[in-house]
């Protein structure tokens, strides 16, 4: 499949006619209506007491078939759902918009129509897919773009007709306007000026650059599967229990994934224990393992993921780990490869001493990410916070705090 990188690049955003070849259509409709009658089963186990009967299924405005969640319940008959993944119009595509030789397969779900029409007001309206607080500001987001390309495309491929997407070009490269912020202060759930509506054909793709702003714009119940998912050098342990049914090739790709997911916990350990130790030039050897070839923009939002981790540890581990309030422990189990969160398992590599020290090695990147008061967060997010949603502090000098380590280990 011919693609312009470059226009990619500057647009955040690709559409792509014939993603999934037409004669083979109707067979992944038929795989994707048997994983989402699994995902039904799991809805009604997992409903909560004052829940309708069929659970998730009933009651949201857009389910979402999670693919991870129900490994063990995935039998042949929703194998083609799965395999589409490795399929060279999604797997080659992607390795090739991100410039890598084999991206990894990040997350992979279905969205689907809800039992009745909810309009706009269901959703949350325009939207990037970045929350500071457990990740970085977007201006480090938008700084590590430009300089080096993204570390993450995402895919819409519907099986019928689909034109929900709609997208900023460009807006992956800046902070929002001065106009799109009014419009958001009003939780506009409407066409903002310059916006795109993705116009997609059954077998179509859009593939697109977080965190690119962006709004799902109308969910009713017309007919909708469209598969959903990212590709990354960075992935988690995907649970193959369907493994006996899968193709030969498609498992061996899933098989390495799996393998760089455990290489890749591995370096951010050695990322990490190179600051516990006071070495600089490990550490950023580490980095440089982890993310091939990234600049100084590169780096900083690698150094950013790192002090969030290094949080976890230590809410986790630390000395003080049983005083850390219960909505910070839970944090410690969420798993999330683009940032380098590798949950609470991976935590329990560090004793509790060495989690204080890596916790002393990363504060003054953690505390200067936040104000001293509490700032209005964008208006598509209800939680207020006291870190920056938007610019990176001026006076904070990351690789100074970083080259420091060495200075406090001499000292």
């Amino acid at each position: 499949m011919r693609i312009d990188r470059d226009q990619f690049l500057e647009e955040g955003y690709l559409i792509l006619r014939q993603v999934i070849p037409p004669d083979d259509l109707k067979d992944l409709r038929a795989s994707c209506e048997s994983l989402l009658d699994q995902q039904k089963v799991q809805w009604v186990r997992d409903r909560d007491s004052e829940d309708p009967p069929l659970g998730e299924w009933e009651k949201s405005a857009q389910p979402r078939v999670m693919v991870d969640q129900i490994a063990g319940q995935i039998n042949a008959a929703s194998m083609k759902a799965i395999e589409i993944w490795n399929h060279e119009n999604v797997h080659g595509v992607s390795s090739d918009l991100l410039g890598v030789d084999n991206a990894s397969l990040t997350e992979m779900m279905m969205m689907c129509s809800p039992i009745k029409d909810y309009g706009t007001s269901s959703h949350r309206g325009w939207h990037r897919d970045v929350y500071p607080p457990f990740s970085a500001p977007i201006q480090a987001y938008v700084d590590d773009i430009v300089e080096n390309g993204p570390r993450y495309v995402q895919w819409n491929i519907p099986l019928y007709d689909d034109n929900v997407l709609w997208v900023i070009p460009g807006s992956h490269r800046r902070l929002n306007t001065d106009d799109e912020n009014e419009l958001l202060s009003h939780g506009a759930a409407r066409p903002f000026s310059g916006g795109l509506q993705a116009d997609l054909k059954a077998g179509d793709g859009v593939v697109y650059i977080t965190p690119i702003l962006h709004w799902g714009s109308y969910y009713n119940a017309t007919m909708r599967r469209t598969l959903h998912g990212g590709f990354s050098l960075h992935t988690k342990t995907h649970d193959l229990s369907y493994a006996e049914f899968m193709n030969h090739d498609v498992y061996e790709a899933f098989q390495e994934w799996n393998e760089r997911s455990v290489r890749t916990q591995n370096l951010t350990e050695d990322a990490l224990r190179s600051a516990i130790n006071g070495d600089t030039r490990k550490y950023y050897d580490a980095l440089e393992h982890l993310h091939p070839g990234r600049l100084e923009k590169g780096r900083r939002l690698t150094s950013i993921f790192m002090s969030k981790s290094a949080r976890r540890i230590s809410d986790l581990r630390g000395l003080n780990a049983k005083n850390v309030p219960e909505n910070r422990r839970s944090a410690t189990t969420m798993v999330h490869p683009i940032t380098l969160h590798w949950g609470a398992d991976f935590c329990e590599r560090f004793s509790a001493q060495e989690a204080e020290v890596l916790w002393e090695r990363f504060r003054p990147i953690h505390e200067g990410l936040h104000a001293s008061t509490e700032l209005d967060p964008p208006a598509y997010e209800d939680r207020p916070s006291r870190h920056y949603f938007y610019e990176m502090p001026d006076n904070l000098d990351i690789d100074g705090i970083i080259d420091g380590w060495e200075l406090a280990e001499l000292g």
